[in-house]
């Protein structure tokens, strides 16, 4: 039995020769856009498998979380939490993510109602047509409310690209460990008409009081 979930969870000879091998290896070395802008209903599958198989397989908590760690830390630019936990950091939920994500939760309700649940086909179209491109952007301060305010753009070289808008950030959580006291994170929305999605990219967060944090994001990772 099945269930349709409706709710959101969210030349020619010698020389010549010689210059085509030479353009086509050079063809090969450019890097490729892995941040899919454009995806199909059969690829847009593929990913709520790829979502839903490592759930399918979780029996306790600790395997559920686990899961959700490694799925965040393959969009994740910036410092790497598991090794410091208070560098500046960004998950890019692009559209394989939120897929990816809505597979994981199929997989969860599915066990819970013991019946296979699928997301309707329409809601995934919606994902296939998202015009922009979400990041969560998670940073350290020593105010509580350090990162109210925060403004922040995507430079690719000489171009700086704004979001077409910005999500308030939360109130500063106590930080474990040592370093600075609170962790806080807010979210921005990026127009994929706006970048490109294989140009080296830095994410530039301008805080309070002048203070600056720089993410380098290697789009080539990221899917």
């Amino acid at each position: 039995m099945s269930v349709r979930c409706l709710t959101t969870w969210a030349q020619v000879g010698g020389v010549a020769a010689c210059v085509v091998v030479g353009l086509l290896t050079v063809v090969g070395l450019q890097p490729v856009s892995a941040i899919e802008v454009k995806l199909s209903a059969e690829e847009a599958q593929k990913a709520l498998e790829a979502g839903r198989a490592p759930m399918e397989k979780t029996n306790t908590p600790e395997d559920v979380k686990k899961v959700l760690q490694q799925a965040s830390l393959v969009t994740r630019v910036g410092a790497d939490p598991e090794k410091d936990p208070c560098g500046a950091s960004a998950i890019l939920r692009t559209k394989r993510y939120r897929l990816e994500a809505f597979g994981r939760q199929e997989a969860a309700e599915s066990k819970k109602r013991k019946m296979d649940v699928r997301m309707p086909e329409d809601f995934i179209k919606k994902v296939i047509d998202m015009p922009n491109m979400e990041i969560e952007v998670q940073l350290c301060g020593d105010d509580e409310y350090f990162a109210e305010g925060a403004l922040v753009e995507l430079q690719q070289g000489a171009k700086r690209i704004k979001p077409i808008d910005i999500g308030k950030a939360e109130r500063g959580r106590k930080n474990e460990g040592s370093g600075p006291i609170y962790r806080s994170r807010f979210t921005a929305l990026f127009a994929y008409e706006t970048f490109d999605p294989a140009a080296a990219s830095v994410f530039v967060v301008n805080l309070q009081e002048g203070h600056e944090a720089r993410i380098v994001a290697d789009f080539s990772k990221v899917k």
